[in-house]
């Protein structure tokens, strides 16, 4: 009952955190929080899984009740994690109780229900990654969509409306989208299915296939039902030409939102990606193995691009987002040990170091009131921990040895470059540009704003940053280390729970 404890903690916290007076609530929700970050440190190094979650795998915490029967089919409650989704938890967790000691100071009005929201999504995401019956896990999916809508409307800058609704209209209709065509899908493997199970859809989508439906067959509805849920999953990644809402959504939110929606919501469209189509449809993967490659690709260096135009601290660390995520795909599709398990590596490191990019951005917005890199130059004079902190975490982006993100890029990388579908090579070297392109945005933006004389366009009075807002940061900078300096302390748990998919299931 270890993750029913996880959300309960999380749910209750949020509805405590609500009622509570304002000026406790910071304070209590951090509090609360710690609970679900301790227990999901304690499953980790706990975790006796093996396999994969949907493969025929062994479950690591594994509950499993009836919940609802629907004519033929029942929907139960059904979760357990596996090393896909394990690491994915302890980054939720931990993200969430550091998003929210990083709220303590640009958070003042409304502070109960702030927090309380905070923790609402916590105890969602935590349901998407561990969920394993369809129904359920999209009511966790959706259900994550709401507070971070209110969190941006409410909280966020002057255009908060409208980022709040473009969030909301571009997610939702992608998951409508993806619902229509599972729930096709569903149906169409006929009498072989009896339940929303995620394994048991998966065991009769890898052994028959689906027989048909509206007049479909079976490979044909296959095709159809990969497409519209890649798409479906490919808004919330966001991928070029659907992350047009994210650098909106950033922008406007609040800090600790941002370091939310980069680190871990994002993360909710590649694991799907993971769990559903690359792991239910392998024959689609091999089929459309080529245009995924090229949108991964054209994700890396148009993000990149993008990226090395603006001039908003805030713009340039959401667009690398979706050139980061770009690697996650390109991994994905490569179809390999070391591409997929890459894949799921650069999930959580890239949660990791966009959480401290957002967190670092967000303490000198802070001081200055600005975060355009043309107002402000010399910040690290007056501000030199949190500056130094952001410059560490641009080398992680940059892939800096000894850090996670340069694991994460080679074993993406190294997995992409053997990989078998057409002109794989090619792809991957082209993806590997972006390192340059990357290098390229944060070194310019890291020159103008923080080095050189000191100067602000902002009448403000900019010195050191207080502990609570320089402590998360260490904390993140520190398991970035980590991961960098020994990746094996989360990739052979990975690959572990990659290697069955790979074989379809047989291992």
């Amino acid at each position: 009952m270890m993750i029913e404890a996880l959300i309960a903690v999380a749910l209750i916290g949020a509805l405590v955190t609500f009622i509570a007076p304002n000026r406790i609530a910071g304070k209590l929700a951090f509090a609360i929080s710690l609970v679900p970050a301790a227990l999901s440190v304690w499953m980790f190094t706990a975790f006796d899984g093996s396999g994969n979650a949907l493969l025929d795998g062994t479950l690591a915490f594994e509950s499993h009740l009836e919940w609802i029967q629907l004519g033929e089919y029942s929907i139960s409650w059904f979760v357990g994690v596996d090393g896909i989704s394990l690491p994915l938890v302890v980054l939720t967790t931990i993200l969430c109780s550091l998003a929210i000691m990083s709220s303590w100071t640009p958070i003042d009005t409304r502070e109960s229900q702030f927090y309380g929201l905070i923790l609402f999504i916590e105890a969602n995401l935590i349901g998407v990654f561990t969920a394993l019956d369809f129904f359920l896990w999209f009511i966790f999916w959706e259900a994550v969509l709401i507070p971070m809508y209110l969190l941006i409307g409410i909280w966020g800058g002057p255009r908060r409306k409208y980022a709040a609704i473009k969030f909301f209209v571009y997610t939702n209709v992608a998951s409508l989208v993806m619902f229509g065509a599972f729930v096709a899908l569903v149906f169409g493997l006929g009498d072989g299915v009896t339940s929303f199970a995620l394994p048991e859809i998966a065991d009769a989508m890898l052994t028959d296939g689906p027989d048909g439906l509206f007049g479909l067959e079976g490979t044909t509805l296959a095709s159809v039902v990969f497409v519209a849920m890649f798409l479906g999953f490919a808004v919330k990644v966001p991928v070029v030409p659907f992350h047009t809402w994210l650098p909106d959504a950033h922008v406007e939110a609040p800090t600790p939102a941002s370091v939310l929606l980069a680190g871990v919501l994002l993360k909710m469209g590649t694991y799907a990606l993971l769990r559903f189509n690359f792991t239910m449809f392998p024959d689609q993967v091999e089929t459309y193995a080529v245009p995924i490659a090229a949108i991964a690709v054209i994700s890396v260096i148009y993000g990149a691009m993008l990226a090395l135009a603006q001039t908003d601290l805030k713009r340039i660390v959401a667009y690398s987002s979706v050139s980061s995520m770009g690697y996650v795909i390109l991994g994905l599709v490569a179809y390999t040990q070391f591409g997929v398990g890459g894949a799921t590596f650069q999930m959580v490191s890239h949660g990791l170091i966009s959480g401290l990019m957002f967190m670092a951005v967000g303490v000198i917005y802070n001081a200055t009131h600005t975060r355009l890199v043309t107002d402000m130059s010399g910040m690290a004079d007056r501000m030199p921990v949190a500056v130094g902190i952001l410059v560490a975490g641009a080398f992680g982006y940059m892939g800096l040895p000894l850090m996670s993100g340069f694991a994460a890029e080679y074993f993406i990388f190294f997995g992409a470059f053997g990989a078998d579908f057409p002109y794989a090579p090619l792809f991957t070297s082209l993806a590997m540009f972006g390192i340059v392109i990357v290098a390229g945005y944060l070194l310019f933006a890291l020159q103008r704003a923080v080095f050189g004389p000191y100067e602000l366009e902002t009448d403000y009075d900019v010195g050191r940053a207080p502990l609570h807002d320089i402590a998360p940061m260490f904390v993140l900078l520190g398991l970035i280390i980590a991961l960098g300096v020994a990746p094996d302390l989360i990739f052979q748990m990975i690959t572990d729970a990659v290697d069955p998919i790979l074989s379809g299931g047989d291992l």
